[in-house]
């Protein structure tokens, strides 16, 4: 069986005019989504950002289930009132547990937490709760980034500010999985470039920092391989030589990352850099990898194929990396 660690919500048209009525109003008429089944069977089988609907990407992709979470880019941390963020984030979340309840052969949830700028992390506990005690979800995704790159940075991933959050995570024994969400600045750096950029930031903060030693029950795993962390690992392992905290290079390894690299030689590096233990398959399927690669042919997100040729890997290491390891952090 084949496990994607990463994937994200496929909505209705209906859901999507929700978010811009919920914009336009500024959150004055939050009444609610209703939607059919039939409507949400729908949006999972229409073609969108991949050659084929979301179901048959996943067939072509070689991928028995996902672990979906919202579409990043859309969550809207950075509004304001925050009874828009709120709102968004729960009609989300439900409509990710409606998909999880259709097709349950497919699916687990990763919620969304209504995360907003210098507001205190105590202020998501209810939805967080909620995602797991009352819908189920295995997980949750976790912005760096709640102003969406909009001039005010968050403190680090290792600062205190963090701390309430990792309290709750360890009570419910949930993954958060790092993902940061929009760019208010698309020009300089668009939202695909700023996930990178904040995954980056996010392992550097919670590597040079106290939080493995204070939540060592803590589960993380970081989006699209680690940012650049294993592309510049030797920089950040030079300075740890004199840091309190240890070695960079053994320190990462007590973090988990996804694949949703898209090249054989990223695979590899990553792999060989944090250990097959540490390694999630993951497509985010379909996504911005769902164009069709000239090269080969197939969609740059079809990358099972590109693991499974890794010579140096055992048969049980490419079962680990594809299935083994998801089941064994999320406890499925």
């Amino acid at each position: 069986m084949i496990i994607d660690c990463h994937a994200h919500l496929s909505g209705p048209k209906a859901y999507w005019a929700y978010k811009a009525g919920l914009v336009s109003h500024r959150g004055s008429h939050n009444g609610g989504l209703t939607l059919s089944d039939q409507e949400i069977l729908a949006a999972w089988n229409a073609k969108e950002m991949a050659p084929l609907g979301h179901l048959d990407h996943m067939k072509s992709c070689q991928i028995d289930v996902q672990f979906i979470s919202p579409r990043p880019f859309q969550m809207m941390h950075s509004e304001k009132p925050a009874k828009i963020v709120h709102g968004w984030t729960t009609v989300t979340n439900d409509l990710i547990r409606r998909s999880v309840e259709l097709m349950p052969d497919k699916f687990h949830g990763i919620g969304g937490l209504p995360q907003m700028p210098g507001v205190p992390l105590e202020d998501t506990f209810e939805e967080l709760t909620r995602c797991v005690k009352t819908l189920g979800f295995k997980g949750v995704v976790l912005n760096p980034d709640p102003g969406e790159n909009g001039g005010v940075k968050a403190p680090p991933l290792g600062d205190p500010y963090w701390y309430p959050l990792y309290e709750k995570l360890v009570e419910l024994d949930v993954v958060a999985h790092v993902h940061a969400t929009g760019s208010r600045e698309p020009d300089r750096e668009p939202y695909t470039l700023h996930f990178i950029n904040e995954e980056t930031t996010a392992v550097y903060g919670l590597v040079n920092s106290a939080v493995l030693e204070d939540f060592p029950k803590l589960k993380v795993l970081i989006s699209h391989g680690g940012g650049a962390i294993p592309y510049q690992l030797g920089r950040f392992d030079s300075a740890s030589v004199r840091s309190k905290h240890g070695r960079f290079r053994d320190r990462m390894r007590r973090l988990y990352y996804d694949t949703v690299l898209y090249t054989k030689d990223a695979l590899e590096l990553l792999i060989k850099t944090v250990g097959v233990e540490h390694v999630l398959y993951g497509a985010e399927c379909p996504g911005v990898g769902s164009a069709i690669d000239p090269d080969t042919g197939c969609t740059f997100d079809h990358i099972v194929p590109q693991i499974r040729a890794i010579e140096w890997l055992s048969d049980e290491d490419k079962a680990s990396i594809l299935e083994n390891n998801a089941r064994k952090l999320f406890k499925i």
